[in-house]
């Protein structure tokens, strides 16, 4: 089965070669992302895998703790699927629009327009009664709800109530254009749902998925930048044990003299 998720955008039009025009619904259906593969051998007990789409602002613990490592998304769907897509999906794939094809049949699920409380003319497309002849403010009523015998009202009366904001699926739909670069779906008729809510696309097929290569960067091997040292040159010992003895007589020897000088010195002031 091939399944993505997506927004309806607008209705528009696109015109064939030959002149005839079709009534289309675009779908921006950015890439998916693979959340959960369920198996029914596992502990699951059913087939199914969730895919998540959109960009999640705050995430909650659970929800971070079910894409860890994945992109943050912001809604998850599940669809129920065969053992063939469970095998041919992993978590982590991406799925695109590339997917589908032009001239594949699909259904599109999605949540219909909220009408607030509406009568029964709107709401089921009663007829309502004469505009005249024998009444006041009878037009849009429902009329009689039951038999006079029955103290109660059957279960199923259609009535007055809230209209609209159902989950509604539309099948026998086609799917006219796909562009891939801008992730868009075009999809012949009308689809349930306000602009940019969001929508469930599916149908028959296999899913092809081209899986990313995870590309090994190699290791590069640091350059050790060898400090080269400087060596003082260092006197042996017995040199320098040679030498200190003759400096100290030569010392010895010039304070002698000096002492000398000085006796002579004095006797001639004498």
């Amino acid at each position: 089965m091939k399944f993505i998720l997506g927004k309806k955008l607008e209705m528009t039009q696109i015109f064939k070669d030959d002149g005839t025009i079709i009534p289309v619904t675009s779908v921006l259906a950015t890439p998916n992302v693979v959340t959960q593969v369920k198996s029914a051998v596992g502990k699951d007990g059913y087939n199914a895998v969730a895919i998540g789409w959109g960009v999640a602002k705050n995430l909650g613990k659970t929800k971070a703790g079910q894409l860890k490592g994945l992109d943050q998304v912001r809604s998850i769907k599940e669809f129920k699927v065969d053992n063939s897509d469970v095998s041919a999906l992993d978590r982590g794939d991406k799925i695109t629009v590339a997917v589908f094809a032009e001239g594949d049949e699909v259904k599109v699920t999605g949540t219909s327009k909220g009408k607030g409380f509406q009568g029964v003319v709107k709401r089921h497309g009663f007829h309502g009664q004469n505009s005249s002849h024998g009444h006041k403010d009878q037009e849009r009523m429902p009329g009689s709800i039951g038999a006079g015998g029955v103290q109660r009202v059957f279960k199923g009366v259609r009535m007055a109530g809230h209209m609209g904001a159902d989950q509604v699926t539309v099948s026998g739909l086609k799917i006219v254009a796909i562009d891939v670069e801008k992730n868009l779906l075009y999809i012949k008729g009308a689809i349930p749902g306000a602009r940019n809510s969001e929508v469930m696309v599916y149908g028959p097929g296999t899913m092809e998925i081209v899986h990313e290569e995870v590309k090994v960067e190699t290791p590069v091997e640091e350059v050790k930048i060898e400090e080269v040292k400087t060596e003082t040159p260092v006197v042996e010992a017995e040199v320098v044990a040679e030498v200190t003895p003759e400096v100290t007589e030569v010392k010895e020897e010039v304070k002698a003299e000096e002492k000398v000088e000085e006796i002579k010195e004095e006797a001639k002031t004498e």
